[in-house]
């Protein structure tokens, strides 16, 4: 039988999260999925527990006037990434991106804060994704 892995969780903070002053891991701790318990929402790190072909994404929320900008990192190594510029007329925007990854078994996922960057924490709208495909 075939391991079910799969993982939906959002940022719980109830307002901007960041900016800070290096990239950081973001603890995505509000968790309504974990099937396979291999995401940790104390340090917003998926540990895939075997070998396959995983897909990950993550979205979010920001306001105008300070940058956002989130990154998706595979043991300590940028895959993809999204951010927008800050601005005095822009109100808000969203971003987010996605990747189809091939993975070892104990290889680690998460999002990244970048730094001097922010999010919006509250709402749901903040959201990191990931399950097995084969």
């Amino acid at each position: 039988m075939a391991e079910k892995v799969a993982f939906c969780a959002t940022l719980n903070e109830n307002g901007p999260y960041g900016p800070f002053p290096q990239s950081k891991d973001v603890p995505f701790n509000k968790v309504y999925t974990n099937i396979g318990n291999c995401y940790n929402c104390s340090t917003g790190v998926f540990t895939a527990p075997v070998e396959g072909v995983y897909y990950f994404s993550f979205f979010y929320h920001a306001g105008g006037k300070t940058p956002s900008g989130m990154q998706l990192v595979k043991n300590g190594q940028m895959i993809v990434q999204s951010g927008d510029h800050g601005s005095k007329c822009d109100t808000a925007y969203n971003g987010g991106n996605a990747a189809v990854l091939q993975l070892k078994k104990h290889d680690r996922v998460c999002v990244q804060l970048l730094a001097n960057h922010h999010v919006w924490g509250g709402g749901d709208s903040t959201t990191f994704n990931g399950f097995l495909l084969s």
